[in-house]
């Protein structure tokens, strides 16, 4: 697939700015000077008093956040609380209605780093028609990969996802389960430093669970930032930093073990209950 000028995920970009139309040297000059850092990266993600409305509802509620570089940051809470519309904004689907946010340094919705992150939606972001071999490649051509770096990259992701005897399946043939795992390698593929991943486990049985939580600990030894959503208090709990959220608002932040001393709890199930009941009360 020779891509000269791609349309980079079309999502991805229509919500974060005029740029619909993203040529590969564009993306390839990623890592020059970026214009709109006002801070440099002193942290890979920063948010202060992010928002986001719909209509009447508040779906992020002057959200202050800070995430550091090399960090596992699980984000933790109900349908509705506002995780995946955090994710959204960092990444540049949506539009905030207040409040500004940087990642890697860089304004959102960010352009000189486009090449640096990669995203996880909950919903399938993969081509049906094309097999798991052509959605990956794409990808890689997205990013100007080389071929060579490619096919290195290719094998690493498709064993850790465990679909290596199946690479010129077309996606169409495949489970829901298996394509969740497709739409992980595709955010990867490009070995990017700051990583969103959207209930990346869901719809995974729990032996490759494990094999998944490895390889992001695996990234974060790299120096890789992952932020994640999670609904399993099991996965939630070998994150280096939890962010508990709850009607858009984050009402606790800090390791796991903390979050638990603080609120003289066994888990972290118990600990965001006991969270929740105070700022309600």
């Amino acid at each position: 697939m020779p891509f000269r000028e791609v349309t980079f995920w079309r999502d991805f970009l229509e919500g974060s700015g005029p740029w619909e139309r993203v040529q590969v040297s564009e993306v390839s000059k990623a890592k020059t000077k970026n214009p709109r850092s006002l801070e440099g990266e002193k942290y890979a993600i920063h948010a202060h008093k992010l928002r986001k409305e719909f209509e009447d509802l508040i779906a992020v509620d002057d959200l202050d956040l800070k995430i550091g570089h090399g960090l596992l940051y699980g984000m933790i809470g109900p349908n509705g609380s506002g995780k995946t519309t955090t994710i959204k904004m960092l990444v540049g689907l949506l539009r905030a209605t207040s409040g500004k946010a940087y990642v890697l340094g860089e304004e959102v919705p960010i352009h000189h780093n486009i090449a640096r992150i990669g995203y996880m939606p909950q919903e399938m972001a993969i081509y049906t028609d094309l097999t798991i071999h052509e959605n990956l490649e794409l990808f890689s051509e997205l990013y100007s990969m080389d071929s060579h770096a490619f096919e290195r990259r290719e094998k690493e992701l498709l064993t850790v996802i465990d679909l290596l005897d199946r690479r010129d399946s077309l996606v169409s043939q495949l489970s829901g389960g298996m394509r969740h795992r497709v739409s992980l390698a595709c955010a990867l593929v490009h070995d990017p430093e700051v990583v969103f991943l959207d209930e990346p486990t869901v719809g995974v049985d729990p032996e490759l669970r494990v094999g998944f939580w490895n390889y992001f600990h695996d990234l974060k030894a790299k120096g890789k930032t992952v932020i994640l959503t999670t609904h399993y208090m099991d996965e939630a709990i070998k994150c280096d930093v939890v962010g508990m959220m709850r009607l858009g608002r984050l009402i606790g932040e800090g390791a796991p073990r903390e979050l638990m001393a603080a609120t003289s709890t066994s888990d972290l199930e118990s600990a965001f209950m006991t969270m929740a009941r105070k700022v309600e009360s």
